[in-house]
């Protein structure tokens, strides 16, 4: 399970109730912040998510809405000394540009007790847990060096308590390492393989995030089967020639690649002031209808079924 929880919603500029962008996805006890509009600090707080554990921050492209928000929160973090190291990923343009702004303003002339780890992102798995991945995939949008995430547990065999129980197999670690695909052996001499115990194999928990995109070609393929996507929805369709000039995309075309893809749910973000909620969401449900149009500090529980 992925739970998702966004701190910022609005587009370029904020709202009255909408901060820049930003997100915390969380998993196990890993957390991941995918980008970091200016404000987010505060957000955090607000959120009641705090500052713990905040050591991967993944960048999808370098335009300020996304980015200027690290200046403040690193400065934060390495004052307050709660973590050792924090690393931040993402395209070459991106990392240039958080490194003007980390080394020549923030941290000028000095060196911060946290480590500041500056990682790349190339298409592919950038982060690897015990049983997930986050991958990177390039998406189109103004200038070079955009990308979405997708985060994906690995796929599993769910274990079957009933039937463990009238094997005998006592709660604990033996239960564990038969999760693990180890045989174990109990305590009278019996051997249980993980196949009397285990069910078929399910796909994990699939999550993606688009970060801003100009067009949603090929996009579905990446996110096949997903059980949540977050997508942009900058504008509407009544104004897309606008969109494709700004290079965004509009609620009905999220709508579609959520659709297209066989997703379980579309999350919309990244929302103008020019428009109702409302009407985003009616324009995107009546091409998808599992839609939402998220707020800030708006919690989803992303798991498979």
């Amino acid at each position: 399970m992925f739970e998702l929880t966004f701190l910022g919603t609005a587009a370029s500029s904020p709202l009255p109730k909408r901060g820049l962008p930003s997100a915390i996805i969380a998993h196990d006890e890993y957390r991941f912040m995918v980008d970091c509009g200016e404000g987010t600090q505060r957000q955090l707080l607000n959120s009641g998510l705090g500052f713990r554990r905040l050591e991967h921050i993944l960048l999808t492209h370098p335009h300020l809405d996304h980015i200027l928000g690290l200046g403040g929160l690193l400065s934060t973090l390495s004052q307050w000394e709660t973590l050792d190291k924090v690393t931040i990923y993402g395209g070459r343009s991106t990392l240039e540009r958080v490194e003007d702004l980390l080394w020549r303003i923030v941290f000028r002339g000095t060196r911060p007790p946290l480590h500041i780890e500056l990682i790349e992102v190339r298409p592919g798995t950038i982060f690897r847990g015990e049983d997930f991945e986050i991958r990177a995939f390039p998406v189109r949008h103004r200038g070079p060096d955009c990308f979405g995430f997708v985060f994906e547990e690995d796929a599993r065999r769910p274990f079957l308590n009933d039937k463990a129980t009238a094997l005998g197999v006592p709660q604990g670690p033996e239960r564990r390492e038969l999760v693990r695909g180890n045989p174990i052996t109990l305590a009278d001499g019996r051997v249980i393989y993980p196949d009397d115990v285990l069910g078929e194999w399910r796909a994990g928990t699939k999550l993606v995030f688009t970060g801003d995109i100009g067009d949603i070609e090929g996009l579905s393929e990446i996110a096949r089967n997903a059980h949540a996507i977050v997508a942009e929805a900058t504008y509407l369709e009544c104004d897309a020639p606008l969109a494709r000039e700004n290079g965004h995309i509009t609620a009905a075309q999220a709508a579609h690649l959520a659709r297209d893809a066989n997703a379980k749910l579309l999350i919309l973000n990244h929302i103008s002031g020019r428009y109702r909620d409302k009407d985003l969401e009616s324009e995107a449900r009546a091409v998808f209808p599992n839609t939402v149009v998220a707020r800030d500090f708006d919690t989803f529980k992303i798991k498979a079924e």
